[in-house]
């Protein structure tokens, strides 16, 4: 699945308050039942279900409006076409390379982008 409901409680009956795309990264507090207590990159806690999250690979998230992404690591390398991109833009980690991030986004799409603007997980 491409989404997931962050909610208020540990339930489907608790307020959905954010539903996130695919690659989220979230830092995990705590766990009650079938569901995880998490935090995002700005320091809010949520509950998601569980089942629908991983820990399989890395996943990283732009922390700031207009970031610039790259074909390579550094900043002689051009823009990729969709570049630049918002806030809680959320990538799957493939690799880092000193301090270069490159990333998958949920099309498939691959870029570069400077590891201090984003949060990875």
């Amino acid at each position: 699945d491409k989404k997931a409901n962050l909610r208020k409680g540990p339930g489907k009956h608790h307020e959905k308050l954010w539903t996130v795309f695919k690659y989220m990264p979230l830092r995990q507090l705590g766990k009650k039942g079938n569901w995880l207590k998490v935090q995002d990159f700005e320091g809010d806690k949520f509950w998601i279900y569980r089942k629908i999250t991983t820990k399989k690979y890395r996943c990283a998230v732009i922390k700031k409006n207009g970031t610039k992404l790259r074909q390579g690591p550094g900043t002689k390398f051009p823009e990729v076409e969709w570049s630049p991109i918002e806030k809680f833009f959320s990538m799957k980690v493939l690799k880092i390379k000193k301090s270069w991030v490159y990333i998958e986004d949920i099309e498939g799409d691959r870029a570069w982008v400077y590891r201090p603007l984003v949060w990875i997980q």
